[in-house]
């Protein structure tokens, strides 16, 4: 394979509005990202307890559950560039009020969750209904570098979003840090309101707990889309550090915010890399095992990281984790998106956010508790490689999943 061929593939951002929307998600993620930061150093301010920064993880995952889902049916039976623009409209509403709750110094961590919260249904609706857009923009031969791209600008976001966050948290104030948030999330709504009018195609089903129903009977009755989100599961409660951040530098690197956005931008530089050269991953047909190595892969990153003492050993660790998590998104993200028809999109990307996005919140839930329970090092370094245990002993033992190639059936 020549150099060019490991590079990703940029043809998808010749459709202009996937480009816009691909620049909306750019620019509004690095904002995200700010808030990530800040609200963690927040809740620790506030509480000085990881239990209470892994309970952001909670106030995330219910309404993203809950949402995603109802969202993802909607998805199916509405404009779908309709509710992109309610689930923005709802998210930044989120944004404001934790700039209003900074400004007025309520200093109340329940303010902080409800708020949280409000953004976690606003993304919940927003994420399912991109998902089953993209597909609709796009030629199929498109849509996995398609995937690639949205990992790109998410990690990029990732990375800047936190060393930005660092440093407005050291000199301007967590209100300055949410400011930046709502005024960049502009992006991602300007771009939905540029979309074309995207009815539903095909049998459209009542959005409601019958729809709902038949996604997941869909899931269910595929070995390959099962498994693909109980691997991806295994990877985030496992293993995900997330809410241990700011306990590990306070411990290790004496409450530096310039440590803090390094430590939380660390598994982002390593998706950027993974993204940039992310041309080769189309190549491989034996998806099924190479999802189990590469989230293995992610777990024996993890707790190397979780053992290190220096900041640059920490960031390396991570990033490498974040390398292999990239790649198995990308690979995750267009099995499922090839799998369905248009009519049923909505309801898989409800799901696949769910667990991608509801996965990490336990994550947090998970470290926080342990930490608590065995302390920050045996909360990180224990998760890490019971992460890579599991995904081994469960991922190799479907054979549907385990012989599973693109382009095949099951």
């Amino acid at each position: 394979m020549a150099f060019g061929d490991f590079v990703v593939d940029t043809r998808p951002l010749r459709v202009a509005a996937y480009r816009r929307l691909w620049w909306g998600q750019a620019v509004s993620h690095i904002g995200v990202a700010v808030t990530v930061v800040a609200v963690s150093q927040q809740v620790w301010d506030l509480t000085r307890s990881s239990f209470w920064v892994g309970m952001l993880g909670l106030a995330n995952l219910i309404p993203l559950v809950v949402f995603g889902l109802w969202g993802g049916a909607v998805a199916d039976a509405m404009d779908r560039r309709k509710l992109l623009i309610v689930g923005c409209v709802v998210a930044w509403a989120s944004t404001l009020l934790l700039v209003a709750q900074a400004l007025l110094g309520l200093g109340n961590v329940y303010v902080l969750l409800v708020a949280v919260a409000l953004g976690a249904a606003g993304f919940a609706i927003s994420s399912s209904t991109r998902g089953a857009i993209i597909p609709r923009l796009l030629v199929p031969e498109y849509v996995p570098a398609a995937n690639a791209l949205n990992s790109l600008v998410f990690s990029i976001g990732a990375v800047f979003g936190p060393m930005i966050g660092g440093v407005v948290l050291a000199t301007g104030g967590f209100a300055s840090a949410y400011a930046i948030d709502a005024v960049l999330f502009s992006a991602s709504l300007y771009a939905a309101l540029r979309l074309p009018t995207l009815e539903p195609l095909g049998s459209v089903v009542r959005p409601g707990a019958r729809a709902v129903w038949e996604g997941l009977r869909f899931i269910t009755g595929s070995p390959v889309l099962l498994m693909s989100f109980v691997v991806d599961i295994i990877a985030m409660v496992f293993a995900l550090p997330r809410a241990l951040f700011p306990e590990l530098v306070a411990e290790r690197f004496g409450g530096s915010m310039i440590a803090l956005g390094w430590l939380t931008s660390a598994m982002a530089i390593g998706s950027v890399v993974g993204a940039v050269f992310s041309g080769w991953v189309g190549t491989i047909r034996r998806q099924g095992v190479a999802l189990v190595v590469v989230i293995a892969v992610w777990g024996l990153a993890v707790a190397a990281a979780g053992m290190a003492h220096e900041l640059w050993l920490v960031v390396t660790f991570m990033a490498v984790g974040g390398m292999a998590d990239v790649v198995s998104s990308v690979w995750r993200q267009s099995i499922l998106q090839l799998h369905a028809p248009d009519e049923m999109r909505g309801r898989m990307q409800g799901v696949f956010m769910v667990v991608v996005a509801g996965g990490p919140r336990l994550g947090d839930l998970r470290a926080g508790a342990t930490a608590t329970a065995f302390g920050l090092t045996g909360s990180w370094v224990g998760g890490g490689l019971a992460c890579a245990l599991a995904v081994l002993l469960v991922g190799l033992a479907v054979p549907a999943f385990r012989n599973y190639r693109s382009g095949g059936r099951e």
